[in-house]
């Protein structure tokens, strides 16, 4: 686990196969926050970090409905479509059986820290060990 996200205390995790409903394994919360993706097989990869909730000049935040749920479930990637769709089509390109995916709030009452400014860290981090992103992230 990545240092800067043990400080964020709403937070879970769920699995997703290509034979689940993203829409019903996904667990996250409405809030605002960030999410990493991990492919499970005989090891754990780390393949995707994504983010939802925009920090206004104010510093309220704004939110899109369905904060990092409907981010994880609707938002696109590999194609103008929802990950529902995508992400099944494309475990089963890479042949990829699981999907573990941890999503943390970094923004509500308690915590107020920019949720792109997070998955910024994890994703330097992560190209400070590999020397690239994650595949799944195309650019950041």
């Amino acid at each position: 686990m990545y240092k800067e996200l043990k400080k964020f205390k709403v937070t879970n995790q769920f699995s997703f196969t290509t034979e689940d409903s993203l829409a019903e394994v996904c667990n996250a919360s409405e809030g605002s926050g960030v999410f990493l993706v991990y492919s499970v097989g005989d090891e754990k990869e780390l393949i995707m970090v994504g983010s939802t909730g925009t920090i206004q000049n104010d510093g309220t935040l704004k939110i899109k409905n369905g904060g990092l749920k409907d981010k994880i479930v609707e938002g696109h990637q590999f194609a103008k479509t929802g990950r529902k769709y995508s992400w099944p089509a494309q475990m089963k390109i890479e042949d990829i059986t699981t999907l573990e995916v941890v999503w943390y709030e970094t923004f509500n009452d308690k915590t107020k820290v920019i949720p792109t400014f997070v998955e910024g860290q994890v994703l330097q981090n992560f190209l400070d060990e590999n020397g690239r992103l994650p595949k799944w992230n195309v650019a950041f």
